[in-house]
């Protein structure tokens, strides 16, 4: 399979399921402000996972610029984070609908931190695939904010049985803390590019 195939067939899955979540909010039966109320829930936790979908279509964008080889264990593992990534319609639609309550909020974070793991992993088996010279291991360097997460969403997990605004409050700081575009990848790749030959292969 060709790189082009792979990002083709995973922007078409992360535009479903995006239509889906859409989908999901009903729109209410009175025509007044008021009555939105019940459904501003449902709105908020809609905002917030598109934006944890964007932010994984964007890296995951980026992260397959420095893929040369398409290999199974790749599909495999992209396979892995889009199961886990189609997850985020039902648990964003139970969570708005229940007004952020402890099952539903510890159901997200679960969702939110297996994907977490997924992407790790067709990131590392990328750079198994690319050998000691990768691109992608060099890009990523200490991959603080990849290590960061997880662990934001355990926390976030275990504090939404008693206190379940304190994981809304997480889940926002986390995705706000990969809104910013990572260009770490284009600079590696334009760094590569731009080296002479036998400089990339002392490298």
């Amino acid at each position: 399979m060709t790189k082009s195939r792979l990002e083709a067939f995973s922007d078409g899955v992360i535009a479903i399921i995006i239509t889906i979540m859409v989908l999901e909010m009903k729109a209410p039966h009175g025509d007044s402000l008021e009555a939105l109320a019940p459904v501003l829930p449902v709105f908020l936790n809609y905002v917030l996972s598109f934006v944890y979908v964007g932010i994984y279509w964007n890296n995951h964008h980026h992260m397959l610029h420095a893929v040369t080889t398409v290999t199974g264990a790749m599909l495999w593992a992209n396979l892995h984070l889009l199961f886990w990534l189609s997850l985020f319609p039902f648990t964003t639609g139970w969570m708005g609908e229940n007004h952020f309550t402890a099952a539903p909020t510890a159901l997200y974070g679960t969702v939110l931190l297996m994907a977490g793991v997924a992407y790790y992993l067709l990131q590392q088996t990328i750079i198994r695939a690319q050998g000691r010279d990768s691109i992608l291991k060099k890009a990523i360097g200490r991959d603080w904010k990849g290590k960061l997460s997880p662990a934001l969403y355990t926390v976030a997990i275990m504090t939404s049985l008693r206190y379940s605004w304190i994981s809304q409050v997480i889940f926002v700081a986390t995705a706000l803390m990969w809104l910013i575009p990572d260009r770490r990848i284009e600079k590696r790749l334009a760094m590569s590019q731009s080296q002479p030959t036998g400089q990339r292969n002392e490298e």
